[in-house]
């Protein structure tokens, strides 16, 4: 078990962004209850914390790549933009547990016909029922497809990037690891945003007090995605990336973090290594703020700068 820990100097509610702390309850913020893996069904049917109208600038699609099982994905395509051009494969947050490649609808609605780009969601199989690898082989058959089905798409296969927050960041940073080592798939950069990289949870953030996600829920998260090989020696860098060993020829990686975010030390430890392996790495690191935060928007300043600072980011990418 993780031993769950005070976060840092002061408590949690003292070092939270006022604006932040106002929205999760005040002088005493509401911190979310654990999920056992009997509540996973559970929360998987509670509605979306953000149901936005979409927008009818960008048309989307699923599509279902073929094998078996198949893979479906969501294609999203600004209106009235012709292609070839770059395209963004999208992988969801949720634990590895949690979520769909609906959770990624706003991502796309906000940036595709502001940015110009082809998105391609992913609706990867979930643990426990689905644990590694097929979560992360359900990712690369969508990075691959984007790829092979290129002039279909209308979309320049020589920039394809890879986006994903939370247990979707770790995914699109192992995503990235198994398409370098393929070779199969030129991956132009990854967006890693606030990513669950670390199956080990020794770092000292790990076993934070932690707003929105625990590390109790964490330590579900792992152990579903990685079946067997959780709490082993054996756990490969494809399922956990901060154990990769050889970090060189990566693409250009942006990645951000909250410093109350339990997250925060493997992220920053990931981006030293990443600079260490001449990887081309722009790290951002917002004080006061938690996990998932930057889905505040326009509510809270460090949620502000960091919707921006990723797109900023990735619009150079997309050249």
């Amino acid at each position: 078990m993780t031993e769950t820990r005070a976060g840092g100097p002061g408590t949690p509610a003292e070092r939270l962004d006022r604006a932040i702390a106002l929205l999760f309850g005040g002088p005493d913020p509401v911190f979310e209850a654990p999920i056992d893996r009997e509540g996973i069904a559970a929360r998987r049917a509670e509605p979306r914390l953000f149901d936005i109208p979409l927008s009818d600038q960008v048309t989307r699609e699923d599509r279902d790549i073929e094998g078996d099982p198949p893979v479906r994905v969501r294609v999203h395509r600004p209106v009235g933009v012709d292609g070839p051009l770059p395209c963004v494969v999208s992988v969801h947050p949720g634990g590895y547990i949690l979520g769909s490649y609906e959770d990624d609808d706003f991502r796309h609605d906000r940036l595709c016909p502001k940015l110009g780009y082809v998105g391609v969601a992913v609706d990867y199989r979930l643990a426990p029922e689905t644990p590694y690898p097929g979560p992360l082989e359900d990712c690369y058959r969508a990075l691959k497809w984007a790829h092979d089905h290129a002039d279909e798409l209308g979309v320049d296969r020589e920039r394809i990037g890879i986006v994903g927050s939370s247990a979707g960041g770790g995914l699109a940073a192992a995503l990235a690891l198994l398409a370098r080592d393929r070779g199969e798939v030129p991956v132009a950069f990854q967006q890693l945003i606030y990513p669950m990289l670390d199956d080990r949870r020794t770092t000292t953030t790990s076993g934070w007090d932690a707003l929105v996600w625990t590390p109790a829920n964490n330590e579900l998260g792992w152990s579903c995605y990685l079946g067997d090989l959780f709490g082993t020696d054996d756990v490969p860098a494809y399922a956990a990336a901060s154990r990769a060993t050889d970090l060189s020829g990566l693409p250009p990686t942006f990645l951000c973090v909250g410093t109350l975010d339990i997250f925060c030390d493997e992220d920053l430890e990931y981006a030293k290594r990443l600079n260490h392996a001449g990887v081309p790495v722009e790290l951002h690191v917002y004080p006061g703020s938690p996990h998932g935060f930057d889905m505040l928007m326009e509510l809270s300043d460090p949620s502000r700068r960091c919707v921006r600072d990723q797109e900023e980011w990735l619009a150079i990418q997309l050249g």
